[in-house]
């Protein structure tokens, strides 16, 4: 089942000229990141921009874009560009719960195939795909440097290595 349809992380962006607002210690918590760069290179903090961009907003949208290239004086391509090159910025809504299923080499001989379609068949959709309820997000992604112990899966921002069915839905079952 997943390995039929493929995932793309570069989604076709749609412009709006709208931007983000946000609460005044969001603001702060950006200006913030500001001062860990030279005054010259304020760009270097995009980065770590876009994180809270995501956080706050659940996903790189354009308004999010559209503050970021306004509160650091970029053209708005420049932020796509760092936005849509990186895996780990979302380009679109995602589940309450994100699980993103290495499928480079070692994985693969591991067993990630079976691992992916166990999740998939389990939560009813495919790679790329959000559930109907909102809960669970699948994507495939490259490499997320745990060859050692593959089959491996990132929930949010933790790993889970050496999977096997019996673990996977343990873990699922503890995703409230």
């Amino acid at each position: 089942m997943a390995t039929a349809t493929p995932t793309s992380f570069t989604d076709k962006v749609e412009y709006s000229p709208e931007i983000a607002e946000f609460s005044p210690a969001v603001v702060e918590e950006m200006r913030s990141h500001l001062t860990k760069y030279p005054a010259d290179r304020t760009r270097s903090a995009l980065i770590p921009l876009l994180f809270v961009i995501q956080r706050e907003r659940g996903w790189i949208d354009n308004a999010g874009v559209n503050f970021l290239a306004k509160f650091l004086d970029l053209e708005v391509t420049d932020v796509w560009e760092t936005a849509t090159f990186y895996t780990m910025f979302n380009m679109r809504q995602v589940g309450r719960h994100h699980i993103q299923i290495c499928k480079t080499l070692s994985c693969r001989i591991m067993g990630e195939p079976e691992i992916t379609d166990h999740i998939c068949s389990k939560l009813g959709i495919h790679p790329g795909e959000t559930t109907e309820d909102g809960r669970f997000t699948v994507t495939m992604v490259e490499c997320l440097g745990s060859c050692g112990t593959a089959p491996m899966m990132q929930l949010g921002f933790d790993y889970y290595e050496n999977l096997t069915k019996e673990s996977v839905d343990k873990i699922l079952e503890g995703c409230k």
